[in-house]
């Protein structure tokens, strides 16, 4: 794959996944989502914010890590993070749970809108396992290349050390379970959704904890709202 063509990432994790775009499953994906295209199918999130993980948060840089699956199929939410979604649009029940959890861990406002670009300029990679999604058509392009590329950025972070990774729900831990616990931090929940959040995520204090642990090993805590930002 020529440079040209090359994903809109930093340049971290250009080199670090450079083997990883000439790879059969990769070519086959992209493949797959020029005839999806082709077909008039609308995919989310727009194709310039695919890898805006990547793109706002360098490899260098990440201390922390929240995996989510897919991205929103509505829209105008998906941007290319996990759990977040475009500042002018409705908060998604999951992120608004988040938002209550993390309210009542570290006592201080979330912020009045769904937009975690602030987190990912921080060092949290916002990590969806699928980076594509067809509109109204959730986990539509599930099985089709992307985990493998994703497991393969789990991997390379897991070669890190003092990463806190935080697994929400029975996928991400699945997904996050190569994480070696005797080198980073792992804390793991039940999903935020509506569905689950009773059962475990409310009270998990994973936002304090993460400071606590990123404190311990002389790194810079989240600001986890903008109340903290503007301070």
């Amino acid at each position: 794959m020529t440079a040209r063509k090359m994903p809109n990432m930093d340049i971290s994790w250009l080199v670090a996944l450079e083997d990883e775009f000439k790879k059969p499953y990769m070519l086959n994906l992209r493949q797959f989502l020029i005839q999806e295209k082709s077909k008039n199918k609308i995919i989310f999130p727009p194709n310039e914010k695919t890898f805006s993980s990547f793109q706002l948060t360098s490899l260098n840089e990440v201390k922390l890590v929240i995996i989510g699956q897919d991205p929103y199929h509505g829209v105008g939410q998906a941007n290319g993070l996990a759990f977040s979604v475009e500042k002018d649009t409705k908060i998604p029940p999951s992120l608004i749970n988040i938002y209550k959890e993390l309210e009542e861990d570290i006592n201080l406002q979330p912020p009045n809108h769904g937009d975690l670009t602030f987190w990912a300029k921080q060092g949290v990679l916002l990590l969806n396992s699928v980076l594509t999604v067809v509109k109204g058509e959730p986990a539509s392009h599930s099985g089709k290349g992307w985990e493998i590329f994703t497991d393969k950025v789990i991997e390379i972070l897991n070669q890190k050390e003092n990463i806190v990774f935080m697994l929400w729900g029975s996928y991400a831990q699945k997904k996050g379970s190569i994480i070696d616990a005797s080198k980073h931090c792992v804390l793991k929940a039940p999903h935020p959704s509506p569905l689950s959040a009773h059962r475990g995520f409310f009270g998990s204090k994973h936002f304090s904890k993460a400071n606590q642990y990123l404190i311990t090993k002389g790194k810079t805590p989240i600001k986890w709202t903008q109340e903290e930002i503007n301070y």
